[in-house]
């Protein structure tokens, strides 16, 4: 049998443009209230920033680099699966905030 009779191969993805790959950390589904009461991932809070981990930029992203970690608004995203893993697609302009070592110029807070 040929390897590709097996299934697909593996392939590199590129991101193109101004386009940031991320992965959200799977904690972030569910969440617990200061008085530990379970929220479930499926409740909707309106307006919530997620955090997420910079995995890929495209040639135009200016500010990130992978293994950033991105604030951007869930409304802002596309959903992708690749190779059973759950990844977003953001575009630069969409992202609030970057937490990463080499940024300057910060706000003097800290994660």
């Amino acid at each position: 049998m040929a390897p590709n009779d097996l299934g697909s191969p593996k392939q590199a993805i590129q991101m193109l443009t101004d386009r940031v790959l991320v992965q959200v950390p799977r904690s972030e589904g569910e969440r617990k209230s200061k008085s530990g009461i379970l929220i479930p991932a499926t409740a909707e809070i309106p307006r919530r920033l997620s955090w997420a981990e910079v995995v890929a930029t495209g040639p135009q992203v200016r500010s990130i680099k992978a293994g950033d970690q991105v604030l951007f608004s869930p409304e802002d995203r596309f959903e992708v699966e690749v190779q059973g893993e759950n990844y977003l697609i953001l575009r630069e302009r969409d992202i609030h905030a970057v937490a990463a070592e080499r940024v300057p110029d910060g706000t003097g807070l800290y994660l």
